[in-house]
């Protein structure tokens, strides 16, 4: 399969590049699309050599699929001419998650809503997708009514500029500055703008990718998010009230048997996930697994994953292999 990387120079390009051989996905050509600077620079691909290519010049060439991680503002742009083309094009930013003629995709919860007629994919945002991971099993038994989250989020979030500052104030340099505060040492509960109703545009994300895709709008869902000086993985605080009331032992079976999930929960001997568990791997963590002893029918639990992984590259390559898999884009591959 011919498969086009757009934005394969930045954070979330460059580990989709890693996803895509790591999983053995069936690339026959890549091309690495980035910005104008970065046209004729060339990146290493399973030992080969690939040079950076505009957009024109990826269109052009005519791939089966495109993974999109360039912003939105060059997805809004770029994504549809890709679409024109016939192109099957997966977005990991925020422009086209809210769109009523998009699917909004975590493999392990809605893939089966996909058809070859989906040219336009959105990825969800990172710290959405880890938490319906863990939620899709836990509403299929017992119905959500409520969600309240926190979240404690990566620098990686934002991009090598707030990796830089980080290490930039942890080394005492003076440099640029992703955040409007010091992150080092600090915790900062901003992730992106605000918007009119007090919440964060971060958080706006979580309360309405949650109900699109589990599919059900009866989810209410409230959010905090946080930023905290930590390389590499999100953390969750989620407090779940359902319809139904649950068992507790049966909430773990039903975690543990979860695509996708990995139960870490054993608090006798300190066991529960943390960022640096997750580093570098595809799953969900969950873990801190308790009733909510103040109301009925509610649980807490603590979820982690890397965010530049399931978060990003390997969701957006997760519903890459189903499409190949359920020959939806190019010649396909076996199941």
């Amino acid at each position: 399969m011919k498969v086009a990387v757009v934005g394969a120079t930045g954070l979330v390009g460059t580990k989709m590049l890693q996803v895509l051989d790591e999983r053995n996905f069936p690339v026959t050509e890549l091309i690495p699309v980035a910005s104008e600077k970065s046209v004729g620079k060339e990146i290493t691909f399973k030992g080969k050599q690939y040079k950076v290519v505009s957009v024109e010049d990826a269109i052009k060439q005519k791939p089966d699929l495109a993974l999109f991680s360039a912003g939105g503002s060059t997805s809004l742009a770029q994504a549809p001419l890709f679409a024109e083309a016939g192109i099957t094009v997966v977005d990991n930013s925020s422009a086209w998650r809210m769109d009523p003629t998009k699917k909004l995709v975590v493999p392990e919860v809605n893939a089966d809503t996909l058809t070859a007629e989906d040219k336009i994919i959105a990825n969800p945002n990172c710290s959405t997708i880890q938490m319906v991971v863990a939620l899709k099993p836990l509403h299929d038994k017992y119905k959500i009514k409520r969600v309240v989250v926190s979240t404690y989020q990566s620098v990686t979030g934002t991009g090598v500029k707030a990796v830089d500052q980080l290490f930039n104030e942890r080394n005492g340099v003076e440099g640029p500055m992703a955040y409007p505060y010091t992150i080092d040492l600090n915790v900062i509960p901003q992730i992106d703008v605000f918007t009119e109703n007090g919440y964060t545009k971060e958080e706006m994300k979580m309360i309405l990718e949650t109900k699109k895709i589990m599919g059900d709008d009866s989810i209410k869902v409230t959010a905090t998010t946080v930023r905290i000086p930590v390389m590499g993985g999100h953390s969750e605080s989620v407090n779940i009230e359902f319809v139904n009331d649950f068992d507790l032992a049966e909430v773990r079976e039903l975690l543990a048997a979860a695509p996708g999930v990995v139960v870490v929960d054993d608090t006798a001997n300190l066991k529960y996930p943390m960022p640096l568990d997750a580093h570098d791997k595809d799953e969900v963590f969950v873990g801190r697994i308790r009733r909510d002893e103040t109301q009925d029918n509610t649980l807490n639990c603590w979820i982690v994953s890397d965010n530049l992984r399931k978060g990003a590259a390997t969701n957006a390559v997760q519903i890459a292999e189903y499409l190949a898999a359920k020959n939806l884009i190019g010649q396909g591959v076996e199941a």
